[in-house]
This record gives C-alpha cells, structure tokens and sequence, in this order.
C-alpha cells in the first residue's frame, strides 16, 4: 500500500538554520541525514523565496558524510559523473543512477545475506553481477536512441558498422561515426566498472 503521507516541510533562513514546521523544532543536516535514514519524506524550501532546495540540501548532507571520513563515492565515479555534466549523455544519467538504486534498495537484503554468508569475495561476486546487469540495461537503453534502429543482435547496428577509419562523406555518415564513438565509450565504461 502507498504511503499517501504528505511530506514534512522545512524551511531553510538566511542564517542558514533549518527549521521542521512538522516538529516546530530547528533540525541540523544530521537531524535530515537521520530522516531520510528511516525514509522520512521531506520538502526544503528556502523561507525568503519559497524555491524548492531539497536537491541542494540533500547534496550537503552527501557532502557532509563524505568530509567525515564515510567515502560511499568513489573517485572515479565522482569524476566519471562530472564529465557527464554538459555531455549529450547528461539527461539519461538520472535516470540511469535512479534505476540502479532503486535496483540496489529492492535486492539489498539478498546481497546483505550472501555477504554475511560468505564474508567477502563470493559477495563482491554478487555486487559485480549486479553492476554488469545494470549497465547492459543502461547500454540498451541507450541503443534505443539509436536513430537508424537495430538489428536483432546485440551490437549490430549501422553505427558499428560505420566506425571505419576512412572520414565521413556526408552528415549521416558523421552521425553514424559520432555514435560509433559514443558507443565505444559506452562500451569501455562497461568494460572498466566490470
């Protein structure tokens, strides 16, 4: 059954102080941290303005854990989603990283057992398994946009077939070549996370 509750409020002042209009108390970023620990829902939105900053709020809160020493990104995943910004590929990532949570959050209990059962590497196993499916569903979603369709094989599309050395005549052919590359790229991303 969903959980219709609406979500607490809390207002952001210029003094930088939170305040739970829920509670009537003023809450720290680790009184939220906490919330969204036991799945609190919850809005933030500055008192001035009245602009929508949970987004913000909760990037703090990242940031926070991270500057105490709690490194759950690591370095290369913190860079890779940087050069995602301005990229073409910017408007799928969200996505992309909300499915692979939500995939992570639904099967975490299995992978909680398996770890405990075999303490380490059968585990990691598992946790490896679990990011290779992710980015096969990532890839395929990604060759749906391919404009030219697909075959029925995997990676027999036009755009592999147009990734010869020789430079492109015409704009479909440097259509057809930039997304070769790009899935080239996709590719050695799949093939470095596994």
């Amino acid at each position: 059954m969903a959980d219709t509750k609406d979500p607490i409020i809390i207002k952001k002042y210029a003094n930088r102080r939170l305040y739970n209009t829920g509670s009537s108390t003023y809450v720290t970023l680790e009184d939220l941290a906490e919330m969204v620990k036991k799945e609190d829902d919850f809005e933030v939105y500055d008192a001035k303005s009245g602009d929508d900053i949970t987004h913000s709020v909760l990037t703090q809160i990242i940031f926070e854990q991270e500057t105490k020493g709690q490194n759950l990104l690591p370095i290369a995943f913190l860079r890779q989603l940087i050069r995602f910004y301005g990229d073409s590929m910017q408007n799928i990532v969200p996505s992309y990283l909300e499915f692979s949570m939500s995939s992570l959050t639904r099967e975490q209990d299995k992978l909680r057992k398996q770890m405990g059962q075999n303490l380490g590497t059968s585990a990691f196993g598992a946790m490896e398994d679990h990011v290779r499916r992710n980015t096969e569903m990532f890839n395929r979603a990604v060759r749906m946009f391919v404009p030219f369709g697909t075959d029925a094989e995997e990676g027999d599309t036009p755009a592999a077939e147009a990734s010869s050395d020789e430079p492109p005549s015409n704009e479909i052919d440097m259509l057809k070549q930039q997304l070769a590359d790009m899935q080239k790229r996709i590719e050695a991303l799949a093939t470095s996370k596994s």
